[in-house]
């Protein structure tokens, strides 16, 4: 694999979370930073999610894989936030290290909350908290045919990097 490649310059700041907003269905929403302490909840959260909504074999379908994916995401050098609606998880996304100083992004929000613009919120949330520890560099992959995915992901700053067979690779620059 070719090295990544990132825009020159940063992106502007993003906000951090937390972040409450009405939805485009009028749910009040909350993103906000995610807790260890909400392991189980993510479980359940992910467990819910439909099977048509899985990308790239992601979430994992049975709950002990999903477990297992959930502790390799959630290192100590991950950052995490969550969307909330009442006191349901909503939405998770998620900013993993790999191995040449950059985070790999992932984000998954349950079918009946799409749309709404949550995952924007989410996104952004992230990206904040990445920006506030010092994140300079973040790259993700997404299925070519996925349009309101590489929509939204555009319309945040991220840039296409490179193309495989059936993924695209967008990368954003959040600091110097």
């Amino acid at each position: 694999m070719s090295e990544r490649v990132y825009p020159d310059e940063p992106a502007d700041s993003f906000p951090a979370p937390p972040i409450e907003f009405a939805d485009g269905d009028d749910r009040e929403i909350v993103v906000r930073a995610g807790s260890s302490a909400e392991f189980e909840d993510l479980v359940e959260m992910y467990d819910a999610f439909d099977p048509s909504d899985r990308a790239q074999g992601i979430p994992p379908v049975k709950e002990a894989a999903i477990r297992r994916w959930l502790e390799e995401l959630l290192v100590d050098d991950s950052v995490n936030v969550v969307a909330t609606h009442g006191d349901s998880l909503v939405g998770h996304a998620i900013l993993v290290p790999d191995v040449e100083e950059a985070y790999e992004l992932a984000v998954f929000v349950l079918r009946e909350y799409q749309g709404a613009g949550i995952g924007t919120r989410l996104i952004e949330g992230l990206l904040g908290c990445g920006q506030a520890q010092g994140v300079e560099k973040v790259w993700l992959t997404v299925e070519r045919w996925n349009d309101p995915a590489i929509s939204l992901y555009r319309n945040v700053g991220f840039e296409t990097a490179g193309s495989e067979s059936f993924e695209l690779e967008m990368s954003i620059r959040l600091g110097e």
